[in-house]
Order: structure tokens, then C-alpha cells, then sequence
């Protein structure tokens, strides 16, 4: 049971739970833990009105190791079962949390339509770009020809790109996070958390046993400020140590260029989150190494009515035409017949 605090009073030491945390030394769901459990105070929503929920992995632990109310769920199964949850009491601030295992594979049918619906939930997606739990075989986001257990001689599936599925889906809010940059990772799960809508946010993380350094590039300080971009509303798509390259586009295509030599810019792209056609953002998407910086930020940020504002304005006009509901009337009314 939680003990409730007011939520102006909350520390992230009350959503700190009494149980041991059970991830391998140097896994990254620590540092997302840590950064959710500091943000969580600064909503202004009481403690007894969290949920987290998870489904299967190592990211789906997280539910034990915070101090809110949770639910482990099933194998691809948490966004369903966050969707029931939120539906049936939409005051509750609900997130999923899942992997790119967990919620690309089994679980992927339910993410693409709960981003559809624009459900009001928070989707975190841990993507270390394999099977963790079950001991390092290949995931939907492995890289092409990446060997592994269950590929010995490399993959031959081309990896699917989270970011550009949810832009697909036509999220209202998707942006990307690494684990190791704590500072950019708590803005991220903040402007998240405000959102309303399905929020979605990849989140890079270290498996530091089955997939090692799999984001190097983008974590070791001699090459992540030439291999990551940070988006920022309103500013071109600048970036390097010396923030000395850019973004521009050449016909229908991005390209990188050096700026200097008559190129300012003047001549970038502009990173507009806010705009309702998701194209833009679906061309940041695409981004990866080693041919672009990877974007890091927010991606897409829009207003439009939730799946649970427009479902409580349903039940209203419902009222307004039928009166109140009465389950004994409609358990025993005229659609129903007998099987003999």
C-alpha cells in the first residue's frame, strides 16, 4: 500500500520502493530509473495517482523499483493492459514502460494502435538492440548482419526504427534519449510526462552483457558530439565538437555539410516540432550512423484531443440521449436471445 505525501512535499526518496534492484552492473535501466524517479516529484500528481506498467524483459522490472502502484504484465501485453486501466480511470497518470523486444515484437500491434488512439499513457521503450533477459538473441531493432545466438552468421533483417513507427502512427509526442546523458534524459521524460496524449520516447540503453557498447558513437566522449544531434525547437540542425556542421537539405534529401566557405545557418533545416505535418520529423528519423548524426531530442510535440477526453465526451452526449445507464436493463433488455 502507498503511503500517501502531498505532491508538492515529494522527494524522488518516496518513489524509491523497498525492493532490491535486480539489473546487471552497468545496465542503463539504472540511470532511466534514477532520472524517472527525480522527475516524478516535479508533476504535481499525488503518488496514489501513478501506475506503472511493464510487460516482459529486463526493462520490466521497473514497476517492482518504484514506489507507486504497478502491474507486471505479459509478454507485450502492457500497453493493453495500460490502455484498460486508463480508460477506467483516466485520472490516473499511467506510463509503460517496455523494450525493443517487448513492445516492437509480440507487443508491437498493441503500441501501433494505442499511439493511433493517442491514449493518454507515457510509452518508455528501453532499445539495446537485443534480447536481454532471455540471454542475447537478436531483436527487431539488431542492426543487419549483427550475429548473435540466434543469428550466428549475422541477421538478415533489416531493423526496424521505433521513432519512424510512431511517426507512422501519427504520434503527438515522440522523442529519443540516452541512457548516460541524465540531464538531456530528464528534460525529455519531463516535457513526456506533460504531454497529453500517448508520449512516446526511445530511450538508447546499455546492455552491458549481451550488447556491450552497442551506442558507443554516441557515449564515448571523443565521438558523440560529431555523432549526435540535439534537437532544439525553433534552431537549425547544427552539431560537432565545434558545432561547425549542419543540416541542410539538397532537393528532397538531407544532407551533411561543413559550414564556412559560404555556407551559414541561414542555409539548415530549422527544427520545427511543433508542425502538423509529421514529414519533418519523419525525415529526422531516418538519420543514423554511421551516415548522419542520430537526432536526440523531440521530435514531433502536437495537441490534438485524447482517446480518453473524447471517450468521457462520448459518455456525456450518451447520457444527453439515453439517460443514465442501468446494467440490470440492459442484461435483461431485447438483445439477447437463447440457445436451445
Amino acid at each position: 500500500m502507498i503511503t500517501t505525501t502531498p505532491s508538492t512535499e515529494l522527494t524522488p526518496k518516496d518513489f524509491t520502493s523497498d525492493q532490491e534492484i535486480r539489473w546487471c552492473p552497468g545496465c542503463g535501466d539504472y540511470s532511466i530509473l534514477a532520472q524517472v524517479k527525480k522527475i516524478l516529484p516535479t508533476l504535481g500528481v499525488p503518488q496514489e495517482k501513478i501506475v506503472f506498467i511493464s510487460g516482459i524483459g529486463c526493462s520490466s522490472r521497473f514497476p517492482y523499483y518504484v514506489h507507486a502502484y504497478g502491474l507486471h504484465g505479459i509478454h507485450g501485453r502492457a500497453i493493453s493492459i495500460a490502455t484498460g486501466v486508463k480508460c477506467a480511470n483516466p485520472e490516473l497518470n499511467v506510463w509503460v514502460v517496455t523494450g525493443d523486444g517487448d513492445g516492437m515484437s509480440i507487443g508491437g500491434n498493441h503500441l501501433i494502435h494505442a499511439i493511433r488512439r493517442n491514449i493518454n499513457l507515457v510509452i518508455l521503450l528501453f532499445n539495446n538492440r537485443i534480447y536481454g533477459l532471455t540471454k542475447g538473441q537478436y531483436s527487431p531493432t539488431s542492426e543487419l548482419g549483427k550475429k548473435t545466438k540466434t543469428s550466428p552468421l549475422g541477421t538478415i533483417e533489416h531493423p526496424m526504427k521505433p521513432i519512424s513507427l510512431a511517426l507512422g502512427a501519427e504520434a503527438t509526442f515522440v522523442a529519443r534519449a540516452i541512457d548516460v546523458d541524465v540531464k538531456h534524459l530528464a528534460e525529455v521524460l519531463k516535457a513526456a510526462a506533460e504531454h497529453t496524449g500517448t508520449s512516446f520516447v526511445e530511450i538508447y540503453q546499455n546492455c552491458a552483457i549481451f550488447n556491450h557498447n552497442a551506442y558507443a558513437y554516441a557515449t564515448d566522449k571523443d565521438t558523440r558530439d560529431e555523432h549526435i544531434l540535439f534537437l532544439e525547437q525553433g534552431r537549425p540542425l547544427v552539431f560537432g565538437k565545434n558545432r561547425d556542421k549542419g543540416i541542410r537539405m539538397n532537393g528532397p534529401l538531407p544532407e551533411v555539410v561543413q559550414l564556412g566557405n559560404g555556407i551559414t545557418e541561414k542555409d539548415l533545416v530549422v527544427h520545427n516540432e511543433t508542425a502538423e505535418d509529421s514529414s519533418p520529423a519523419f525525415m529526422l528519423s531516418r538519420m543514423t550512423y554511421p551516415d548522419f548524426p542520430e537526432p536526440m531530442g523531440v521530435f514531433r510535440r502536437v495537441r490534438r484531443p485524447s482517446y480518453d477526453e473524447l471517450m468521457k465526451q462520448q459518455f456525456v452526449e450518451a447520457e444527453k440521449l439515453w439517460g443514465p445507464g442501468d446494467m440490470n436493463t440492459l442484461l435483461r433488455g431485447t438483445e439477447t436471445w437463447e440457445v436451445k
